[in-house]
Protein backbone atom coordinates (compact mmCIF):
# COMPACT_ATOMS: atom_id res chain seq x y z
CA UNK A 1 0.00 0.00 0.00
CA UNK A 2 3.05 2.59 0.92
CA UNK A 3 4.89 1.79 -2.59
CA UNK A 4 1.33 2.82 -4.09
CA UNK A 5 0.76 6.15 -2.34
CA UNK A 6 5.03 6.67 -2.68
CA UNK A 7 4.32 6.53 -6.57
CA UNK A 8 0.90 8.28 -6.71
CA UNK A 9 1.92 10.98 -5.42
CA UNK A 10 4.59 11.79 -8.19
CA UNK A 11 2.44 11.41 -10.87
CA UNK A 12 -0.28 12.89 -9.30
CA UNK A 13 2.04 16.48 -8.61
CA UNK A 14 3.16 15.85 -12.90
CA UNK A 15 -0.61 16.37 -13.84
CA UNK A 16 -1.15 19.14 -11.63
CA UNK A 17 1.82 20.70 -13.15
CA UNK A 18 1.66 19.66 -16.28
CA UNK A 19 -2.18 20.87 -16.21
CA UNK A 20 -0.82 24.56 -15.31
CA UNK A 21 2.16 24.66 -18.00
CA UNK A 22 1.94 27.53 -19.57
CA UNK A 23 1.74 29.06 -23.08
CA UNK A 24 4.05 27.40 -25.37
CA UNK A 25 5.33 30.21 -27.88
CA UNK A 26 6.72 30.39 -31.38
CA UNK A 27 7.30 33.47 -33.01
CA UNK A 28 9.06 34.63 -36.97
CA UNK A 29 9.77 37.91 -38.29
CA UNK A 30 11.12 39.19 -41.54
CA UNK A 31 14.97 39.20 -40.98
CA UNK A 32 14.96 42.86 -43.22
CA UNK A 33 12.22 44.75 -41.31
CA UNK A 34 14.04 47.79 -38.42
CA UNK A 35 11.91 46.74 -36.11
CA UNK A 36 13.77 50.00 -34.32
CA UNK A 37 11.43 51.99 -36.37
CA UNK A 38 8.45 50.82 -35.30
CA UNK A 39 6.52 53.36 -32.69
CA UNK A 40 2.76 53.08 -33.70
CA UNK A 41 0.34 50.81 -33.92
CA UNK A 42 -3.51 50.10 -34.89
CA UNK A 43 -5.74 47.34 -34.96
CA UNK A 44 -6.10 45.80 -38.80
CA UNK A 45 -9.82 45.49 -38.50
CA UNK A 46 -10.34 43.52 -41.73
CA UNK A 47 -7.88 40.85 -39.98
CA UNK A 48 -9.30 40.79 -37.21
CA UNK A 49 -12.86 40.17 -38.41
CA UNK A 50 -12.08 37.59 -39.60
CA UNK A 51 -11.00 35.48 -36.59
CA UNK A 52 -13.21 32.49 -35.15
CA UNK A 53 -13.81 33.94 -31.64
CA UNK A 54 -17.02 35.87 -29.90
CA UNK A 55 -16.72 39.54 -30.00
CA UNK A 56 -16.35 39.61 -26.79
CA UNK A 57 -13.41 37.34 -26.30
CA UNK A 58 -11.82 38.94 -29.54
CA UNK A 59 -12.57 42.43 -27.36
CA UNK A 60 -10.49 40.68 -24.00
CA UNK A 61 -7.65 40.08 -26.79
CA UNK A 62 -7.65 43.23 -28.00
CA UNK A 63 -7.82 45.28 -25.14
CA UNK A 64 -4.87 42.45 -23.90
CA UNK A 65 -2.62 43.73 -26.67
CA UNK A 66 -3.18 47.54 -26.02
CA UNK A 67 -2.20 47.26 -22.65
CA UNK A 68 1.21 44.60 -23.85
CA UNK A 69 1.85 47.48 -26.86
CA UNK A 70 1.72 50.01 -23.96
CA UNK A 71 4.42 48.62 -21.94
CA UNK A 72 6.69 48.38 -24.82
CA UNK A 73 6.57 52.08 -25.59
CA UNK A 74 4.33 51.79 -28.82
CA UNK A 75 1.15 54.14 -29.41
CA UNK A 76 -2.34 53.87 -30.61
CA UNK A 77 -2.09 55.85 -33.86
CA UNK A 78 -4.58 56.91 -36.91
CA UNK A 79 -1.35 56.79 -39.10
CA UNK A 80 0.44 54.10 -37.81
CA UNK A 81 3.94 52.51 -38.46
CA UNK A 82 2.48 48.57 -37.61
CA UNK A 83 -0.62 47.55 -38.06
CA UNK A 84 -2.14 44.44 -35.48
CA UNK A 85 -4.20 41.54 -36.85
CA UNK A 86 -4.82 38.43 -34.94
CA UNK A 87 -6.68 34.62 -35.90
CA UNK A 88 -7.14 31.41 -33.54
CA UNK A 89 -7.19 28.21 -33.87
CA UNK A 90 -8.63 25.91 -31.21
CA UNK A 91 -8.38 22.32 -31.35
CA UNK A 92 -9.67 18.99 -29.07
CA UNK A 93 -7.09 17.07 -27.14
CA UNK A 94 -7.56 13.71 -26.45
CA UNK A 95 -5.51 12.08 -23.81
CA UNK A 96 -5.84 8.36 -23.03
CA UNK A 97 -3.64 7.66 -19.72
CA UNK A 98 -3.57 3.56 -19.00
CA UNK A 99 -4.18 2.96 -15.23
CA UNK A 100 -2.18 -0.45 -14.47
CA UNK A 101 -1.34 0.15 -10.65
CA UNK A 102 0.75 -3.47 -11.17
CA UNK A 103 0.00 -6.69 -10.35
CA UNK A 104 -1.06 -10.39 -11.56
CA UNK A 105 1.49 -12.14 -13.17
CA UNK A 106 0.11 -12.22 -16.91
CA UNK A 107 -2.31 -13.79 -19.16
CA UNK A 108 -3.90 -16.24 -17.48
CA UNK A 109 -6.32 -18.11 -14.95
CA UNK A 110 -6.34 -17.99 -11.70
CA UNK A 111 -9.10 -18.70 -8.84
CA UNK A 112 -9.16 -14.88 -8.06
CA UNK A 113 -9.33 -13.80 -12.08
CA UNK A 114 -9.42 -14.46 -15.12
CA UNK A 115 -7.58 -12.81 -17.90
CA UNK A 116 -6.18 -9.55 -18.27
CA UNK A 117 -3.19 -8.72 -15.88
CA UNK A 118 -4.83 -9.47 -12.64
CA UNK A 119 -4.90 -7.54 -9.78
CA UNK A 120 -4.81 -3.69 -9.99
CA UNK A 121 -5.56 -3.77 -13.42
CA UNK A 122 -7.75 -0.07 -13.77
CA UNK A 123 -8.41 0.53 -17.35
CA UNK A 124 -8.28 3.15 -19.62
CA UNK A 125 -9.14 6.55 -18.28
CA UNK A 126 -9.56 9.27 -21.02
CA UNK A 127 -9.96 13.21 -21.10
CA UNK A 128 -10.60 15.56 -23.44
CA UNK A 129 -9.17 19.03 -23.21
CA UNK A 130 -9.39 22.23 -25.39
CA UNK A 131 -6.00 23.19 -26.64
CA UNK A 132 -5.96 26.69 -28.42
CA UNK A 133 -3.35 28.93 -31.15
CA UNK A 134 -3.68 32.54 -30.85
CA UNK A 135 -1.60 34.32 -33.57
CA UNK A 136 -0.72 37.72 -33.26
CA UNK A 137 0.52 39.67 -36.37
CA UNK A 138 2.44 42.88 -37.04
CA UNK A 139 2.42 44.15 -40.79
CA UNK A 140 4.08 47.17 -42.07
CA UNK A 141 1.57 49.77 -42.55
CA UNK A 142 3.89 50.81 -45.41
CA UNK A 143 4.00 48.27 -47.54
CA UNK A 144 1.41 46.12 -46.30
CA UNK A 145 3.90 43.06 -45.43
CA UNK A 146 3.91 40.99 -42.30
CA UNK A 147 6.91 41.54 -40.17
CA UNK A 148 6.43 39.69 -37.22
CA UNK A 149 4.29 36.88 -36.09
CA UNK A 150 3.62 35.28 -32.25
CA UNK A 151 1.78 32.34 -31.75
CA UNK A 152 0.84 30.98 -28.57
CA UNK A 153 -0.20 27.46 -27.94
CA UNK A 154 -1.85 26.25 -24.93
CA UNK A 155 -4.76 24.69 -23.04
CA UNK A 156 -7.77 27.29 -22.54
CA UNK A 157 -9.79 25.88 -20.39
CA UNK A 158 -13.36 25.87 -19.79
CA UNK A 159 -13.70 28.80 -17.62
CA UNK A 160 -17.12 29.98 -16.19
CA UNK A 161 -15.87 33.42 -14.40
CA UNK A 162 -14.98 35.98 -16.69
CA UNK A 163 -12.23 36.64 -14.44
CA UNK A 164 -10.50 34.08 -15.10
CA UNK A 165 -11.18 33.79 -18.65
CA UNK A 166 -9.76 37.71 -18.98
CA UNK A 167 -6.78 36.41 -16.53
CA UNK A 168 -5.59 33.12 -19.34
CA UNK A 169 -5.96 35.55 -22.16
CA UNK A 170 -3.94 38.31 -20.59
CA UNK A 171 -1.42 35.44 -20.44
CA UNK A 172 -1.79 34.39 -23.48
CA UNK A 173 -1.10 37.74 -24.90
CA UNK A 174 1.84 38.79 -22.43
CA UNK A 175 3.54 34.97 -23.20
CA UNK A 176 3.48 35.86 -27.04
CA UNK A 177 4.59 39.24 -27.03
CA UNK A 178 7.43 38.40 -24.85
CA UNK A 179 9.21 37.38 -27.90
CA UNK A 180 8.63 41.13 -29.73
CA UNK A 181 10.74 42.51 -30.69
CA UNK A 182 12.95 39.63 -32.24
CA UNK A 183 17.06 39.37 -30.69
CA UNK A 184 18.47 40.11 -34.31
CA UNK A 185 21.94 38.55 -34.25
CA UNK A 186 23.75 39.97 -37.13
CA UNK A 187 26.19 37.85 -38.69
CA UNK A 188 30.78 39.06 -38.46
Amino acid sequence: MKKERIFALPVLVFLFLASCTSVRVLSDYDKEANFNEYKSYAFYKTGIDKAHISDLDKKRILKAIEAEMGTRGFVKSENPDVLVSIFTKEKEQVDIYNNYWGGGFGWGWSPFYYGGYGPGWGGNNIQSRTEGSLYIDLIDAKNRELVWQGKGIGNLGNHTKIEKKEARIKEFVSEILQAYPPEIISAK
